[in-house]
Parts: structure tokens; sequence; C-alpha cells
């Protein structure tokens, strides 16, 4: 189970990370964002979570907004296995959870 959740844990910490990066380098790129090397990286780590989530959203939602609710839900997401991490690690000790 911890493991499960770590990993849980992990995904969603890298894809935010990923996800806030895209966010910077964008407003610090401007418009030539599309051209940036590391710009395309960082959309590479995201694109998966930022196409699910257009997947399980309505249509309403524009596509512009699609990453932000992506961010939000992977925060959520991050969120839930933190406490489910430090649950777990209360019912079977601290020194195990190292």
């Amino acid at each position: 189970m911890l493991f499960t959740v770590s990993t849980i844990k992990l995904i969603a910490e890298i894809a935010l990370l990923g996800l806030f990066g895209q966010w910077v380098l964008g407003l610090l790129a401007g418009a030539k964002k599309n051209q940036n090397f590391f710009y395309q990286i960082l959309q590479i780590v995201g694109k998966p979570f930022v196409a699910a989530t257009r997947v399980i959203t309505p249509k309403q939602i524009i596509d512009r907004h699609v990453p932000l609710v992506a961010f939000l839900l992977l925060l959520f997401i991050w969120l839930a296995a933190t406490l489910m991490r430090i649950r777990t690690c209360l019912e079977i000790g601290v020194e195990l959870c190292k």
C-alpha cells in the first residue's frame, strides 16, 4: 500500500512540476514559447495529463483552460496521496516509512 501511494504521489509531483515549469517558461518566452526547446520538453511531460483531463471534462471548458484544470486535479491527487501516505505511515510506524 505504501509503495502504491508513494508512486502515485511521485507521478503527481513530476506532472505538477512539469505543468508549472511550462507555465512559467511560457510567461518568460512569450509568443515564441512553442519554438523553445525546454518548453517543448515540458509540454511532452504534461501532455498525457492534459489529454486525460480533456477526456473527463465537459466540452464547455475551452481548450485553453484544460491545462489549469489538469494542474488542479493533479494538485488534489497529490494532496490525497500525501494524506494517505501520512495515515499509512502512522498505522505501520514511522520507522518503516523511511
